[in-house]
């Protein structure tokens, strides 16, 4: 009889699991078939207005830099109209290459007519505008690639998407992200995996990765992307993009499931295709209704002055942070920017940011995995877990004694432990006490930052960002390679990205001989990460104190003119 009953209840637990991964995978077929529904209304609405209006020139338009297009769209040479169906019948082609759509927004024909009835025309009047996934719009769902995220769409505008309609834009498309935003590939389990565009075996990066692959197919001319350890930065630097990370407060925050609260807080900014995209679309945002809207916004208006300024900049530099070196590709960028910015007049000094190991390690990844990830894991329930992100989720799973154990055996191999990619598992807060210190500990560190930078004078930083793109796959093996950019979501620094050269043969050849940083697994890993770029974007990053975002994207447009003339 116990047989009998045991066996009674080992079939009704299988069963109750079968059902629930029933109702998981009904849901998720639910969300693609209104997502293919989505497509093809718009892929109909397209093939009507071509036939109406057969004559529009859509290349013209797609070729028109985005200050060009604003001022074509002003002047009444172009119409709104025109421009947005030209933009969904490229956004259509650049999806099906590379996954990278979660949504059109079918709204965005209301706005159309909605621009076109008011008398003020905005600074981004008629510019079709995509965003990422989980950045709120009425009666789309914000998904952040999890299925929990598929019951309710969001009932208001957020602050920035209101922003934008008041200036003019016309947001038409919610982009793909990775499963919960914590990883720089771009792949969850509803919508797939989303292709880089100049190369399908590579990643687009992540977690905006949705946004760099529709940006650099053509398939958007501005997009609004969100970074707490470089999620704007390296789609960038993948895609071939210009990407800003502002001061987080500049603009509005944003919450939802996948937020994570202060001290590393997470920003919104933009992605273009030049610079001075990046610097219209903050100046378009920093306006009164920003203020009016959200008055946790302090309201400071965009400083032109500060942008168009030819004064000489004393700029610190660095080409590796000494705790995961970048393959030499991303090295030569920074050392031929900084040769190219000393012979166009400005100063250039070598500088060294502090104790970045500590800041990975201590400050960055104990944020996120305080609780040993409890609360992360608490995303994926009900959920099937994407095959980027299994690694991870299982070593958050290992019980706190688990971690001790392993802590204890992996110590007398510390340099490695520095870069071993689950380390924030071991790495955990065991008391309020302990939290507000590593609160303390990340001002006291801001602190020294500051000083070191004051004290050699610098206006910004130039320096290296993680890249080429990797093969797809191998952002969730290589989680602590990102220390490029997280550094300065710690600091809260204002950090952009600019592209300036491609991968060359040389580089290819050289990277056989990469050693990183003591030929370890994960310096092996990297190296097949990056494998194969050839004629891939190579990105640098430039970064300014907080506040001082106006001087950032000063240095990345000097960066930008600099790189194209030669």
């Amino acid at each position: 009889a116990a047989l009998a009953l045991l066996c009674g209840s080992a079939a009704a637990v299988v069963v109750w699991k079968w059902l629930g991964r029933r109702k998981i995978q009904k849901k998720m077929e639910e969300a693609q078939r209104t997502r293919d529904e989505g497509v093809k209304k718009m892929a109909k609405a397209v093939q009507q207005f071509r036939e109406q209006i057969p004559s529009v020139q859509t290349d013209g338009i797609l070729s028109l830099p985005l200050l060009e297009l604003t001022g074509r769209l002003q002047e009444g040479s172009l119409s709104p109209k025109a421009v947005l169906y030209t933009y969904l019948e490229k956004a259509l082609e650049v999806t099906q290459q590379t996954n990278c759509m979660r949504h059109f927004i079918p709204e965005c024909e209301e706005q159309l007519q909605e621009i076109q009835r008011k008398k003020e025309k905005g600074l981004l009047y008629g510019i079709p505008v995509s965003i990422k996934d989980h950045i709120g719009h009425k009666g789309q769902l914000a998904t952040c690639g999890l299925v929990q995220c598929l019951g309710a769409p969001v009932q208001e505008d957020s602050v920035l998407v209101k922003v934008l309609k008041r200036q003019g834009a016309i947001p038409f498309a919610m982009t793909n992200v990775p499963q919960s935003l914590f990883n720089y590939d771009c792949s969850n389990p509803i919508f797939g995996q989303t292709l880089n565009p100049f190369n399908h075996q590579k990643s687009p990066g992540g977690s905006s990765g949705g946004e760099g692959a529709l940006i650099a197919g053509g398939g958007s001319i501005l997009g609004i992307g969100s970074d707490i350890g470089g999620s704007i930065r390296l789609p960038s630097s993948f895609c071939g993009l210009c990407g800003l990370k502002p001061t987080a407060e500049r603009l509005r925050l944003i919450v939802d499931v996948c937020s994570h609260s202060a001290p590393v807080p997470c920003a919104l900014g933009p992605m273009a295709r030049d610079v001075d995209s990046l610097a219209l679309c903050m100046k378009a945002l920093l306006c009164e209704e920003m203020f009016q809207l959200d008055p946790t916004v302090p309201p400071i208006p965009f400083n032109e002055e500060v942008y168009s300024s030819s004064a000489p900049l004393r700029v610190g530099y660095y080409d590796t942070d000494g705790y995961f070196p970048l393959p030499p590709c991303m090295r030569r960028a920074v050392q031929e920017t900084g040769e190219a910015l000393q012979a166009a007049g400005h100063q250039l000094v070598p500088f060294s940011p502090p104790r970045v190991h500590y800041v990975m390690t201590e400050l960055f990844l104990k944020t996120f995995f305080a609780d040993g990830g409890r609360a992360w894991l608490d995303v994926f329930t009900g959920d099937t877990v994407d095959p980027s992100l299994k690694s991870q989720v299982n070593c958050c799973k290992i019980p706190r004694l688990g971690k001790k154990l392993l802590a204890l055996i992996l110590k007398p191999l510390q340099f490695l432990l520095l870069k071993l990619k689950n380390v924030a598992m071991i790495s955990t807060c065991r008391s309020v006490k302990e939290m507000w210190n590593h609160h303390h500990q990340i001002e006291a560190y801001r602190t020294e930052f500051i000083a070191r930078w004051r004290e050699l004078q610098l206006d910004v930083v130039l320096c290296p960002v993680l890249g080429p793109a990797f093969t797809k796959g191998y952002p969730g093996k290589l989680l602590t390679a990102i220390s490029s950019t997280m550094l300065y979501n710690v600091l809260n620094f204002p950090a952009g990205v600019v592209p300036v050269s491609t991968v060359t043969e040389a580089d290819e050849e050289e990277l056989k001989l990469y050693r990183g940083c003591c030929d370890d697994p994960w310096d092996r890993t990297l190296k097949q990460a990056v494998a194969g770029a050839v004629g891939l974007p190579v990105a640098v990053q430039c970064v300014a104190l907080p506040w001082q975002d106006e001087l950032c994207l000063r240095l990345m447009k000097e960066v930008e003119t600099l790189s194209r003339e030669k």
